[in-house]
């Protein structure tokens, strides 16, 4: 689970964001009015922080400098300030006066952003052994031979009967060679 941290100048504001967090479901690391307590609650796992343009000891571009890599700032100010301000890459605004709707979906929409960048990319391919190549090779040629198809032919052959079985494609080719070779 990501990390929220709520981040306003003044403690009723964070208080108050926080209250509408929890009441929708989403559990809350901190509501803090300093950006001092935001960086000593953030860690390496990542998150999302959600403050105002100014907090007691620093502005918002200052925060999101100093913030650990893996976390994202979602802003909350009047569009002047979103304008005026120097943001880095990655921020999302919401402008005032604030719509709960719009902060529960833009919070859901950057868990779900940041949930796809932690997940760990596709497995590694498996490397086959030398014997379920040669098992593979020697079906593809008896497909070429009998059934006169091209080399991509009888690998697509070979591919589909492999996942209409459930089998994979090298049992599916022994099968072939077993089937073949009993007819012989």
């Amino acid at each position: 689970m990501q990390k929220i941290i709520v981040a306003f100048g003044r403690a009723e504001d964070s208080q108050k964001i926080k209250s509408i967090l929890m009441r929708s479901g989403y559990s809350v690391a901190a509501a803090c009015t300093t950006g001092a307590r935001v960086l000593s609650v953030s860690d390496g796992e990542g998150g999302i922080v959600i403050c105002g343009f100014r907090l007691s000891d620093m502005n918002c571009m200052q925060l999101a400098e100093d913030l650990p890599a893996g976390y994202q700032i979602l802003l909350v100010a009047s569009p002047q300030r979103i304008e005026e301000a120097d943001l880095p890459r990655g921020t999302v605004c919401l402008p005032l006066p604030l719509k709960v709707p719009d902060l529960l979906s833009t919070l859901e929409i950057m868990l779900n952003g940041l949930e796809r960048r932690r997940r760990p990319g596709r497995p590694a391919k498996k490397v086959r052994s030398e014997k379920d190549r040669r098992t593979i090779e020697e079906a593809k040629a008896l497909l070429m031979e009998r059934n006169h198809m091209t080399e991509p032919e009888a690998h697509r052959y070979l591919q589909k009967c492999a996942m209409d079985s459930g089998n994979s494609l090298a049992d599916t080719a022994a099968m072939l060679i077993a089937m073949t070779g009993h007819l012989l």
